[in-house]
């Protein structure tokens, strides 16, 4: 079968979610996954450092529809992994995922309201490329925007001499003994904040190389109210009460941090210093230059990081990389870094749709200049969703809310005979602004390939899940900037 009424790309945490939900509600929809990779779980299962976890409780981070049933609230790669795969088995999707299926191209024709979806198969085993094509629809591209191939690692000066190993989490050899070795971690991120405790359990010693701080917060590994709830209630009910406990209270800290950024920071410090004492440098080592929520608050399960430092198995340095040398790095400071192993835990790199090249009616567009329609759709391109996660809550929060959209949209065109929608702007007021609203690195780089939103529904992302439950799940489908359409 080479047309499917819905395409989803990609099999990772978000892609599984909208299989099912299309399932729930649209259970007469043919449907395939593609997903470039040999495995299902997305992120969940490209990364695979040690300590790999979640960065937000599992009660948000997981579905809506499948309760999240262990006890650690904050999980590891592992645990998400098998629960990604369990829900495709409960709801019988693991058997539409094509699997080393890259999507490389797609072109829409309005006459037939049909995409051409372009497919590498990625096997090793081809010596050639082989492509195919298929058609459909409607396209979900539930890729995220993290690039898999690799991830970014700054030009450092001399890396080629150093003796020693050198890392990026996104590529973690299988097999490294890390074991008594001497670890620098370059990085101050979730990603760096992960790997110091679990590294730290073996190695001789592991040092977190920082140019600036991070916001770092503790949190208990195990929802001791999420427990209780379990024992009290039905398991959904009780889920669906830890999910809004934790929804509630995400968003209050972040409008906290918004309106009280200095309160917050006090708080933060003095939760930092009831962990390390009064002995410790706090402010130079966790007293960033920006307000909280300016960019993510990274999460430690039971303190995990603020343990490895009183402990002395880890350290954490803040200063600037003069140079590589053979033994390790040479800091500005004066100071040297010997190293068996360096870990560039430098971030990742942004890739809008996995890359794919969109084509609407012969003509080659340009994702960048476009305006995201509610967070999810693209102005000038029909028929295509984007399952884009929030930056200051849980990922899946936004995702199940996009993925019902979509099934309402799905409905609604079939029950007024439309073959397609379009979002276009008409508004000569709306200004154009940042699509991805924090102020990290990662982001930076990447502004130029990104779409854009405006500054005013629906063309803005308001990143707030009561609002966007309003306009997703409530409000009419039909408004000035969406237009549907029948082909003859």
């Amino acid at each position: 079968m080479n047309h499917f009424d819905v395409v989803i790309i990609g099999a990772g945490l978000s892609g599984i979610g909208a299989a099912c939900h299309l399932k729930l509600s649209q259970p007469n929809k043919t449907y395939t996954i593609l997903e470039s990779r040999d495995r299902m779980g997305g992120t969940w299962d490209l990364f695979r450092y040690p300590g790999i976890r979640s960065d937000s409780d599992m009660h948000t981070l997981g579905y809506n529809f499948k309760p999240w049933l262990k006890a650690q609230a904050i999980a590891d790669g592992p645990a998400i992994r098998d629960y990604i795969r369990e829900t495709a088995d409960q709801y019988d999707v693991a058997s539409s995922v094509q699997y080393q299926r890259k999507v490389t191209a797609a072109s829409w024709d309005s006459a037939t309201a049909k995409w051409t979806v372009t497919i590498e198969h990625t096997s090793s085993e081809n010596t050639s490329p082989t492509i195919e094509t298929l058609t459909c629809h409607f396209i979900y591209s539930c890729t995220g925007y993290y690039r898999y191939d690799k991830g970014y690692t700054p030009d450092f000066p001399g890396v080629e001499q150093f003796k020693g190993q050198f890392i990026h989490p996104q590529l973690w050899p299988e097999e490294l003994d890390y074991s008594d070795k001497r670890i620098v971690i370059i990085g101050s991120g979730a990603t760096a904040v992960t790997l110091v405790p679990a590294m730290a359990k073996t190695a001789k010693h592991v040092t977190m190389l920082q140019r600036s701080p991070t916001y770092v917060v503790a949190r208990p590994a195990v929802d001791s109210l999420s427990q209780k709830f379990r024992r009290w209630f039905p398991e959904q009910f009780a889920y669906d009460l830890t999910r809004w406990k934790n929804v509630t209270m995400q968003a209050f800290i972040f409008q906290l941090s918004r309106r009280f950024p200095d309160k917050v920071r006090a708080l933060l410090r003095k939760m930092t210093h009831q962990w390390m004492g009064d002995d410790y440098d706090i402010d130079t080592h966790f007293n960033p230059r920006y307000n909280p929520w300016d960019q993510r608050l990274c999460l430690v399960p039971d303190g995990d990081l603020f343990r490895a430092l009183r402990k002395g198995t880890a350290s954490i340095v803040t200063d600037h990389i003069e140079h590589f040398t053979e033994q390790g790095i040479q800091l500005k400071s004066g100071a040297a870094l010997d190293a068996d192993i360096v870990v560039s835990a430098t971030g990742l790199e942004l890739l809008i749709l996995g890359g794919i090249q969109l084509t609407v009616d012969s003509q080659p567009v340009k994702i960048a200049d476009s305006l995201v329609y509610k967070g999810m759709m693209f102005s000038g391109i029909p028929n295509l969703a984007l399952a884009a996660g929030y930056t200051n809550a849980s990922w899946t929060l936004k995702c199940d809310l996009t993925s019902q959209y979509v099934c309402r949209l799905l409905a609604y065109m079939d029950k007024h005979n439309y073959k397609y929608c379009m979002a276009t702007n008409s508004d000569p007021s709306v200004q154009r602004t940042q699509f991805l609203d924090l102020a990290s690195g990662y982001i930076d780089r990447a502004v130029d390939q990104f779409p854009k939103q405006g500054n005013k529904a629906p063309w803005r992302l308001y990143q707030n899940y009561l609002l966007d439950i309003i306009t997703l799940r409530v409000r009419s489908l039909r408004d000035r900037a969406l237009t549907f359409y029948r082909t003859e």
